[in-house]
């Protein structure tokens, strides 16, 4: 006699096949909430404090697989990180079948792109990007690059606060400039922290030229630069940039051409930032974002190189109130001396 399961006794048994072994820790999964190439981000509860916390656990235990060493490297760096707009590490180790696995903050919020679909407003959107220039730069201080960042990446929370997510391809690099370099001691390269010449890592759109070429070793923080370029091309654009692989010279494709009411101070900030060259774009995400705070403050930004009009219009709008109470002040000294007589 034979005997059928059904599926959802089938989704059952597959659940828990696929469910880590937390047996031995504080911790006990409600659910799975994310799942990526490398492993399964699971909400779970940590019993001892009484927390809600978030735990990666590799996807697969063998040996062979090369994701174990990967999600431990990014616990490592996620570790030496220590800013509030990167997620803190809490916990690591191994499961009984073998699977690496850390637990980290349980991040609430929405993923900057949806932010971006429900309408936020440019300049609300601008300092939001000032606080992941803010992380970003704390991590290059660091020695770390992230090398896949995306508005997909960030999160933001219900007070506004920011966290760049997602260091899985992130690398530990050495001295100054574009150039990356693993430092001595460092663990062997991978598709996690590679160096060899031919590995694509990043997303389309948003990764550096270097790294669409193939260039993993070259990736340093002004690729950073570049896909933060990128992320502020979105929020201006309200889409992602163009893949220059495919729609070659950025210029032709600028933000203004799609939406004519873009600041051109603003465009001239993505452009740079997204510059071909590593060396013409910002040095550094701090620079980047002190340009757009120069810009949210009606200051000169250093990307755009204002004519007279153009300054003398930008600094009329900063000093308005000023302006004002000055222009009243005059109007009235006139009235005065014209009917003050009579």
């Amino acid at each position: 006699m034979s005997r059928f399961i059904s599926d959802t006794a089938l989704d059952h048994l597959r659940k828990v096949a696929l469910e880590p072994d937390l047996s031995g820790t504080p911790y006990r999964v409600i659910e799975a909430i994310g799942r990526g190439g490398m492993g399964t981000v699971y909400l779970a509860r940590d019993e001892e404090l009484d927390r809600e916390v978030a735990i990666k656990v590799v996807t697969s235990p063998e040996p062979a697989d090369d994701s174990a060493r990967r999600l431990r490297l990014e616990a490592k760096i996620l570790a030496k990180l220590e800013h509030p707009g990167i997620v803190p590490v809490h916990d690591a180790g191994t499961l009984p079948d073998g699977r690496a696995f850390y637990v980290m903050k349980r991040v609430r919020g929405r993923r900057l792109d949806e932010v971006v679909e429900e309408g936020a407003g440019r300049n609300d959107l601008l300092r939001t990007f000032g606080r992941i220039c803010e992380a970003v730069a704390s991590a290059h201080a660091a020695g770390v690059v992230h090398r896949d960042l995306k508005p997909e990446n960030v999160m933001v929370g219900p007070f506004g606060e920011v966290l760049v997510m997602d260091w899985g391809v992130a690398k530990i690099v050495a001295g100054g400039g574009n150039r990356a370099a693993e430092p001595a001691g460092a663990p062997a390269p991978s598709a996690g922290a590679d160096t060899e010449h031919g590995t694509v890592l990043g997303t389309r759109g948003y990764m550096a030229p270097e790294q669409a070429r193939g260039d993993a070793a070259s990736a340093g923080p002004r690729s950073d630069v570049y896909a933060l370029g990128g992320i502020l091309y979105f929020l201006l654009a309200r889409k992602p940039p163009p893949d220059r692989v495919v729609a070659g010279p950025f210029d032709s494709l600028a933000p203004r051409r799609l939406d004519r009411a873009i600041p051109r101070p603003l465009e001239a900030i993505v452009l740079k930032a997204m510059a071909e060259a590593p060396a013409a774009r910002y040095a550094g995400a701090g620079a980047l974002a002190e340009d757009v705070a120069s810009f949210l403050d009606r200051r000169r930004v250093a990307a755009w190189p204002e004519g007279p009009a153009t300054r003398a219009l930008r600094l009329a709008a900063r000093y308005q109130v000023p302006i004002l109470l000055v222009a009243a002040y005059l109007v009235m000294r006139v009235l005065v001396l014209v009917f003050g007589g009579r």
